[in-house]
C-alpha cells in the first residue's frame, strides 16, 4: 500500500477528534466568558441550595427529637427508665426545634439573596466595575480604608484608642476576620473564581465588616477622651501629635509591608501539588 494512503488510514482520526475538541474549546469559552458576570447569582445559588439542605437535615433531627421524647416518655414507667430521660429528651426537642426554625429563616434569607443577585447582574461584560468580584473588592478595599483610617487620623487616635489595640477583644475578633477575608482575596478582579470561593471570599468579607461595626459601636459606647480645645493646648501637644503621626506612618509602612509580603508568600489559586 501507499505510505501515505496507510498512513491517512492509520490517523483518520485526527482530524474529527481535533475539530470536535477545537468546537468544544470554543464552546466552552463563550460559555466561561459570562460566568463573571453571573458569580453572584451562581453564589447565590449554591448558597441556596446548601440552605435547602440544611432545611431538610434540621428537619429530619426534628423528628428523631421527637421519637426520642416519645420513647422516653413510653419508657418512664418501666423499669429501663432512667432518671432524667423525659427532661432531657425535652431539651433536645426544643433544640432541634430552635434549628429547624433558624433553618428555614436561613433559606428564606438565601432566597432574597438569590432575587438580589438577580437584580444586580451586569447586563454587559464592558460594565467592568460592576462585576461582582470587582464590587466585593470594592467593598473589602473600603473596609481597610476605614480601619486605616483609625491609624492615620490623630483625633480619631486619641479618640478611640481601643481601636488600634489588638489586645481589646473587639478588634482582635476583626483582625482575625481580616485575616481570613485576605487569604481568601484573589490576586485581582480579574480572577476567574468559583462560586463556592466567591462565596466564601463574600462571607468573610462581611464577617469582617460586622464585626469592624460591632467594634466601632463598642467604641463609641465607651468614655472617649476628649481632645482639647485650641485655647487649651498643653505646651507638648505639638510633640504629642507628631508622635501620633509618625506611628500612624510606621504602622502604614508596617501594614504595607506585611501585605506585600503576605501576598508574596502567598500560593497562586492556579497552582497544584506535585
Amino acid at each position: 500500500m501507499d505510505p501515505i494512503l496507510a498512513l491517512a488510514a492509520e490517523w483518520w482520526w485526527i482530524a474529527p477528534a481535533g475539530a470536535s475538541a477545537g468546537a468544544l474549546g470554543w464552546a466552552g469559552l463563550r460559555r466561561g466568558r459570562p460566568s463573571q458576570r453571573r458569580l453572584e447569582l451562581d453564589a447565590a445559588q449554591l448558597d441556596l441550595r446548601r440552605a435547602q439542605q440544611g432545611v431538610t437535615h434540621a428537619r429530619a433531627q426534628l423528628k428523631v427529637a421527637r421519637a426520642e421524647l416519645m420513647r422516653a416518655q413510653a419508657e418512664k414507667a418501666t423499669p429501663r427508665a432512667t432518671a432524667g430521660a423525659v427532661p432531657e429528651a425535652r431539651r433536645r426537642l426544643q433544640i432541634a426545634e430552635r434549628q429547624a426554625r433558624a433553618a428555614v429563616a436561613e433559606l428564606k434569607a438565601r432566597r432574597a439573596g438569590v432575587q438580589a443577585a438577580r437584580a444586580m447582574m451586569p447586563a454587559s461584560r464592558k460594565e467592568v466595575d460592576r462585576m461582582p468580584l470587582a464590587r466585593l473588592m470594592a467593598e473589602h478595599d473600603a473596609l481597610l480604608a476605614r480601619w486605616m483610617d483609625y491609624e492615620t487620623d490623630a483625633a480619631k487616635a486619641i479618640g478611640f484608642p481601643m481601636m488600634l489595640d489588638a489586645r481589646w477583644p473587639p478588634m482582635d475578633l476583626f483582625l482575625r476576620e481580616h485575616q481570613q477575608a485576605s487569604w481568601l482575596r484573589p490576586a485581582s478582579r480579574d480572577v476567574r473564581m468559583a462560586p463556592a470561593d466567591y462565596s466564601a471570599y463574600r462571607e468573610a468579607v462581611r464577617r469582617a465588616t460586622h464585626a469592624f461595626d460591632a467594634a466601632e459601636r463598642a467604641a463609641r459606647q465607651g468614655t472617649p477622651r476628649e481632645l482639647p480645645e485650641p485655647d487649651d493646648r498643653s505646651p507638648d501637644w505639638a510633640e504629642v501629635a507628631q508622635d501620633l503621626l509618625d506611628n500612624a506612618q510606621r504602622a502604614i509602612t508596617r501594614s504595607t509591608e506585611m501585605w506585600n509580603r503576605m501576598r508574596r508568600d502567598r500560593p497562586s489559586r492556579g497552582d497544584r501539588p506535585e
